[in-house]
């Protein structure tokens, strides 16, 4: 069984990667699987790039289509065209796309314009917010897919009310999660720690990159100076996508109190997670990490994809209300933090489910009427 694993974005990267560890012990003990990593370039510095493939042992890619910049619509087509090009000459028997990155859909369109098989691994989440490039993504890559593996009771439900057949879905568990633990005993000290004489638990970590957060200078101003207030003594480490750079710079909004950085390469980015008295985010995936790590965590949106993140987790959706906010800074603080616990079968051997029904069926992998 030939393979082509598709990755464009730093979310794709930590969740290729246990699979391609899992592929390679499926090859050492003598199965006839084999994959072709193609990178799309859609995210193509160094910082939101290569240093994930460095860190997380993921190999070079076969190619990269260097597809990055543009418009949304830009890149889209340019990541189909270049494709549809590198298909025609490795045609593979399946072809396996992550997440919900523009690299997802538009690989998963032409893979399936080309008669080509389909596997699409976090599917079936939805946040309900059309308004999310992602959603459209999600919504897209799962009307066409062939299989869907999935990592929650949620996204299964998700799945069979959009009518995919219960055959073509797969209940393996997380692939971030893998990654998580796989490193969680490399994690790394960033190289600003000790110069700004940071302490274990006595700091918040906060993200923001979603253009409903950003975009609006008056109302980033207001996120800021509400958490600012909030979090009383306690610094606040910011990672400063370059979105939201753009936004700080051309409108000098004031930072005194953040603890402004690059963003950072995964093994320095979990330290800060594991290491956070709590997590301000607009992000999805880093609620799943806060799970893991038991992290107080806060996400300023009004819906969420991983509704397990809040039913089970430690993390509680914030939107545009700063009261709550307040309210659950404070609790934060003072140390009353609800209690969690881990979603089923994230359990760090999803990558391993996975290639084990890759393994078990050809190239339409039917579930055999059952989600497991």
């Amino acid at each position: 069984m030939q393979i082509t694993i598709v990755a464009g974005a730093r979310p794709n990267f930590m969740k290729i990667a246990p699979i391609i560890k899992e592929i390679q012990k499926a090859q050492d003990n003598g199965n006839d699987i084999y994959y072709r990593l193609v990178h799309t370039g859609q995210h193509y510095d160094q910082k939101m790039s290569g240093a994930f493939f460095d860190q997380l042992g993921i190999p070079n890619p076969d190619i990269n289509l260097e597809c990055g910049g543009g418009s949304q619509a830009q890149q889209t087509a340019a990541i189909m065209l270049k494709f549809e090009d590198e298909l025609a000459g490795y045609r593979p028997d399946l072809v396996l796309v992550v997440g919900d990155v523009t690299s997802t859909m538009a690989c998963a369109i032409t893979a399936k314009k080309l008669g080509i098989n389909t596997v699409h691994v976090e599917a079936g989440i939805r946040s309900g917010d059309n308004n999310m490039p992602e959603e459209i993504n999600r919504m897209l890559t799962d009307a066409i897919c062939d299989t869907y593996f999935t990592t929650s009771h949620y996204a299964n439900h998700n799945l069979l009310n959009q009518k995919v057949e219960e055959s073509k879905i797969h209940f393996v568990g997380n692939t971030m999660v893998d990654t998580l633990l796989q490193n969680i005993d490399r994690i790394k000290k960033p190289v600003f720690w000790d110069s700004y004489e940071l302490i274990s638990g006595k700091y918040f970590l906060l993200t923001l990159h979603r253009p409903s957060n950003v975009d609006e200078p008056e109302k980033l101003v207001k996120i800021l100076n509400t958490i600012s207030r909030a979090t009383h003594k306690y610094p606040i480490v910011f990672p400063v996508h370059p979105r939201t750079k753009n936004i700080l710079d051309s409108f000098e909004i004031n930072t005194d109190k953040f603890i402004l950085i690059e963003p950072q390469a995964y093994l320095e980015f979990i330290f800060l997670i594991k290491n956070a008295k709590g997590i301000i985010t607009d992000s999805g995936g880093i609620t799943e990490e806060a799970t893991v790590l038991n992290i107080p965590c806060l996400t300023m949106r009004n819906s969420t994809e991983r509704p397990e993140t809040v039913s089970q987790g430690t993390n509680e959706l914030v939107g545009d209300d700063f009261e709550k906010l307040k309210k659950y800074l404070e609790i934060i603080i003072n140390g009353n933090w609800k209690n969690s616990v881990i979603p089923e079968k994230w359990d760090g051997r999803t990558s391993e489910r996975i290639v084990d029904v890759l393994l078990s069926h050809n190239s339409y992998i039917p579930s055999n009427g059952k989600i497991y």
